[in-house]
């Protein structure tokens, strides 16, 4: 699970095998055993025993600001691997293989789009029409970006554009099935406009989180990627693999719309737009984890969620070790 302190003046630390978090409202112990990461919110203590634990059991402590994206972690200082992984993902980014990687990556985004669609047409009659014109234009921009060939650097243009192009269909669907009062036009973000991206910006903040402990944890590094560009300390890898789990703050936010479970108390307006007060950010986290711990059957195993990130990024490393190992062969 992942732990959040999202109340101004908590104070976390530890206490014998557990974290004790206590607030103006209540004191709960959780057991360190229990915890995958710690999200903190807001203005927060943290004593060092309690840091020190964290890191002594593998638990990361992530900041996340008013939008939701993590700006901060806490972190024990060992690699995830060998700097092999690391000087591979430098070397295939330039190659073909890197534009294939990268087209893998957005096409697993696309399907897992398609198959929403699908999902929720059959369950809304009077939309299902309009939604399946909206699949059937997204199978053809999928079909376009597979035929892509070159490398990524030649072609970064054509992924972007077709990317973003399959984003504003899709979203113009999503806008379909929601509440009419929450109906939104397209993607808007820091601040976003509306109440949908202001629970998908949030969502998405904590999913970057959890991509980065999952290149970390694999070796993999979070600043080398291949579709977005290396600025300036910017964790474009994280942005690339990002979009092969997006799916799961999607679901977990039309879900909450789709049940009426989103109240317009949630918001609080700010210059330019909305953000998400401490109760929104607790419904939203709490369905989302209810989402992530789900167990799915993923490549032949039944697993949560949750691992599927770490599984992927473990499968990215160790896929560029073996194509290393393989190039090596056909040297001799």
């Amino acid at each position: 699970m992942q732990l959040v302190i999202n109340t101004y003046g908590s104070y976390l630390r530890k206490k014998e095998g557990c974290f004790l978090i206590k607030n103006e409202d209540k004191e709960f112990e959780v057991s360190a055993k229990k915890v995958n990461s710690i999200l903190i919110t807001t203005g927060a203590y943290l004593s060092t025993d309690a840091i020190k634990f964290a890191m002594e059991n593998n638990i990361d402590l992530v900041f996340l600001d008013e939008f939701g994206n993590p700006y901060g972690r806490v972190w024990h200082s060992k690699l995830g691997s060998t700097t092999l992984i690391r000087r591979r993902q430098l070397e295939i980014a330039e190659k073909p293989e890197g534009l294939e990687l990268a087209k893998e990556w957005i096409i697993t985004k696309f399907n897992n789009q398609i198959g929403f669609l699908k999902g929720l047409a059959n369950s809304r009659p009077k939309r299902q029409e309009k939604i399946e014109e909206y699949v059937r234009r997204l199978e053809g921009i999928k079909s376009t970006l597979n035929n892509l060939r070159g490398t990524v650097e030649e072609k970064r243009g054509s992924l972007m554009g077709l990317e973003g192009a399959g984003g504003k269909i899709y979203f113009e669907s999503l806008s379909l099935i929601i509440p009419e009062r929450f109906e939104f036009e397209g993607r808007s973000r820091q601040p976003a406009k509306d109440e949908f991206n202001c629970l998908l910006n949030y969502a998405y903040g904590v999913l970057y989180s959890l991509v980065e402990k999952g290149c970390i944890l694999a070796g993999l590094d979070p600043y080398v990627g291949f579709i977005h560009t290396d600025n300036y300390n910017k964790k474009s890898l994280v942005f690339d693999l990002i979009d092969m789990f997006r799916i799961f703050a999607e679901r977990t936010v039309v879900h909450l719309f789709s049940q009426r479970k989103i109240k317009k108390e949630y918001f609080d307006p700010i210059k330019g737009g909305l953000t998400l007060n401490k109760e929104g950010k607790a419904a939203l986290i709490e369905t989302l984890n209810n989402t992530l711990e789900k167990t799915v059957r993923y490549r032949g195993r039944n697993i949560k969620n949750r691992d599927t990130i770490q599984f992927e990024c473990h499968r990215i490393a160790n896929r560029l070790i073996k194509e290393e190992k393989d190039a090596s062969v056909g040297s001799v």
